[in-house]
């Protein structure tokens, strides 16, 4: 066939893309050429609209030990000889389409980047947007994405230890599934994605190969639209048991000393791990395509390189290893076949039954290689206007405290999330310490290290949309603080980047502010961004979901001694609030949800007054001054009392000592920097003594009571009548 500007626009191409290709082979390239350039310069594969800003984040210091961006996940230093392995990543428009198989395919995805580098994956998070509850639709997605998470999670056997989920109507037709996973390696047993050798043999190993998920990379680089369902073979179907054989023989057949290198076939399937692989060796490959297991009879060279089915892993062999490899696949009962060699040309030769089908530079396919690197306009989007000229004393203050907070807690985005994790296994492994004693972060034994690693997923998008730059410091900063609240110190962050169409200068300057602002967090928290994921192209008819930069961070607990919960302990506990209350009920659920204004300024947050916060509740726990630490966040300082009453079932009597504040902002506002401690009454002097060496405010907000709970001298009831709104807010909605 003749090949075209329009054969590559076809397939996301532009036309200046394929005269950039033309170019660099030297000639015009065959369609499967022209299909292995699209999967590998697209955006999912090649970051050619973001790398340029993603370079500007901290990517190195710390307890960093290989390059962001180097390897598949994250490896940072956590001591006694042990690596922590972490990683976060989309698969949004899949899980738009296909629920079930796109939120299962994506939790295996992010797996496979973990126990490819030779570590364990110990832990598993997720970070889920979708549109209005009560929407039908969004309840169909809801139900699909869960029971894929749970499904593969379970049977892979990884705890699903924590996550967020937020309803708001601008994801109604783009939701949002990101997937993050965390695993420990011991020192010396990583392992490289990276091919080297000349004759050192390629194995491919795990699944056989179909057409599901083929061009699945330059999908997820696309909008959703009402032709999108003809796309269906994009999303991929995982099968966890197979994935559980698969990283049980690839940790086994580590331990041969016969792995050159290995990589999981991803976004882009083979063409991407061939590519990837030979270009960080400065190698080519020789690859017979007619190797490869395939579930489908009569599959195109094309098709072979760019399908994304799961379960599937790439490996570099040392010479003369090959038995002591084949005879570990073997034992796992998983297909392993020598399907080429390294070459040290640099060319990847693609060859159907001895027929030369593609000859392509690796080089020049990938990111930081010849794949396009461009710089897109931005400016500031209008509708900053509006949030700006929003003017808080145009609001009624709340005149029924108690009533709006029964309101508040039935919100789904506020209400308790257990329908959702209900249904993931939560104890696999033993190692989870957060079950039964809840904290701001999970915290899960790493077994072997003597010590704990504390884990959280972090973003409110609303923060974001109301001012980027600002709301993506908050994101890093609130991931840092939920770590710190439960005993940890932070080390490292990963993220993923969810934005619209990058092509359009308003959601640009979104992506480009949110990445400055994610930058300035992570240097003063000395978080370095160990890598991650950007999603574009996430949009609605009406327009672009709000931008979500979800931060995962990792913290360590050195000592499990020190591992802090959110509960009040002990009835007569003094109930004490580090931090300063401000008349600030900017982009709050209260204001947003109840009030209905959709416009309104990011909350109060000064980054260096959140470092000396953290400084303070990290020196309170270490020295055992409090019982209990809960950050303030959604829903205000109310929500965090309720939600640390709810599990022991302890009361509160609490009051605002004759405030000056707005009662709404007093009590629901969500400015930032504030966390809830409960202290021995014998402390309470320490802990205010502390607070001020640290320049942070306290006060006195009351006591822990044995049930009742007391606002302004009026019993609002029992705790247990609050916690079942709490506990059933979301199941009610679903049952209507």
């Amino acid at each position: 066939m003749e090949i075209t500007v329009k054969t590559a626009q076809q397939l996301r191409l532009t036309a200046e893309e394929f005269e950039l290709i033309k170019q660099k082979l030297g000639r015009t390239p065959n369609f499967t050429e022209l299909c292995a350039f699209s999967g590998m310069w697209s955006e999912h594969c090649s970051y050619k609209n973001s790398i340029k800003w993603l370079k500007t984040l901290p990517r190195d210091g710390g307890r960093m030990l290989v390059a962001a961006g180097e390897e598949n996940a994250g490896l940072m230093d956590i001591g006694n000889d042990y690596g922590v392995v972490f990683k976060i990543e989309s698969h949004n428009h899949p899980s738009a389409l296909e629920p079930f198989q796109g939120a299962a395919t994506g939790v295996g995805g992010i797996q496979r980047d973990i126990f490819t580098m030779g570590a364990r994956p110990i832990a598993s998070l997720n970070s889920l947007r979708f549109g209005k509850l009560e929407d039908k639709k969004t309840q169909r997605l809801l139900a699909g994405v869960v029971h894929g998470i749970g499904h593969y999670g379970n049977c892979f056997g990884v705890p699903t230890v924590g996550g967020e989920l937020y309803f708001e109507e601008c994801y109604h037709t783009n939701p949002l599934v990101n997937a993050m996973s965390v695993g420990i390696v011991k020192a010396g047993k990583t392992v490289s994605a990276t091919a080297e050798g000349k004759g050192n043999p390629i194995f491919f190993v795990g699944s056989a190969t179909g057409k599901d998920g083929i061009g699945g990379a330059s999908f997820a680089s696309a909008e959703i639209t009402a032709d999108s369902v003809e796309e269906l073979p994009a999303v991929q179907v995982g099968d966890p048991f197979q994935e559980k054989k698969l990283l049980e023989a690839c940790l086994e057949v580590i331990e041969t000393g016969g792995i050159v290198g290995m990589q999981d076939m991803g976004a882009a399937g083979i063409i991407c791990s061939t590519a990837e692989m030979s270009a960080k060796g400065g190698v080519g490959m020789r690859i017979d395509l007619d190797k490869v297991p395939t579930r489908q009879q009569n599959m195109k060279a094309w098709e072979l390189l760019l399908s994304e089915s799961q379960e599937r892993m790439l490996i570099c062999v040392q010479k003369g290893k090959e038995a002591e490899v084949l005879a570990v696949f073997e034992k796992w009962d998983l297909s392993c076949s020598n399907i080429g060699e390294v070459t040290d040309d640099g060319i990847l030769s693609f060859y159907m039954h001895g027929e030369l089908e593609a000859s392509l530079p690796a080089y020049e396919l990938v990111l930081g290689g010849g794949a396009p690197q461009y710089t897109r306009e931005y400016k500031e989007p209008a509708y900053l206007a509006k949030v700006n000229a929003f003017d808080m004393n145009a609001i009624a203050d709340t005149t029924n405290l108690k009533a709006t907070v029964k309101e508040l807690v039935n919100l789904p985005n506020i209400a308790s999330k257990r329908w959702i994790y209900n249904q993931y296994d939560s104890m696999v492994g033993a190692a989870n310490t957060s079950t039964n004693a809840p904290s701001d972060a999970a915290v899960v034994l790493a077994k072997g290290t003597g010590k704990a690693l504390a884990m959280t997923v972090d973003c409110n998008s609303k923060y974001v949309f109301a001012n980027p730059e600002k709301g993506a410091m908050i994101a890093v900063a609130e991931a840092a603080r939920n770590i710190v609240c439960s005993g940890g110190e932070p080390i490292g962050v990963t993220n993923c980047l969810n934005f619209g169409n990058p092509y359009d200068p308003e959601v640009y300057y979104q992506f480009v502010k949110a990445v400055e602002g994610m930058g300035a967090a992570c240097r003063k928290f000395n978080t370095p961004v160990t890598g991650g994921n950007v999603s574009f192209y996430n949009q609605n008819p009406d327009g672009p979901v709000f931008p979500t930069p979800t931060i995962g961070m990792v913290g360590i607990v050195e000592d499990m001694k020190n591992k802090m919960t959110l509960d009040f302990k002990k009835e007569g506990d003094v109930i004490v609030l580090l931090g300063e209350q401000r008349n600030d009920i900017g982009s709050s659920e209260y204001l947003n949800k109840l009030k209905g204004i959709t416009h309104s300024q990011a909350p109060y947050f000064d980054l260096e007054e959140e470092f000396n916060l953290q400084q303070l509740v990290a020196e309170l726990i270490k020295e055992t001054k409090v019982k209990s630490a809960h950050d303030i966040s959604e829903g205000g300082l109310m929500v965090t009392l309720l939600e640390s009453a709810f599990y022991n079932n302890k009361g509160f009597e609490v009051s605002s000592n004759g405030s000056s504040l707005r009662k709404d902002a007093y009590w629901l506002g969500e400015a930032q920097s504030r966390v809830v401690v409960s202290v021995d009454a014998t402390n309470v002097a320490a802990v205010e003594a502390a607070a001020a060496k640290h320049g942070i405010k306290t006060t006195v907000l009351g006591k822990v009571t044995s049930a009742d709970v007391i606002v302004e001298g009026e019993n609002w009831g029992s705790i247990t009548e609050w916690k079942s709104d709490y506990d059933t807010a979301i199941e009610k909605q679903l049952a209507k």
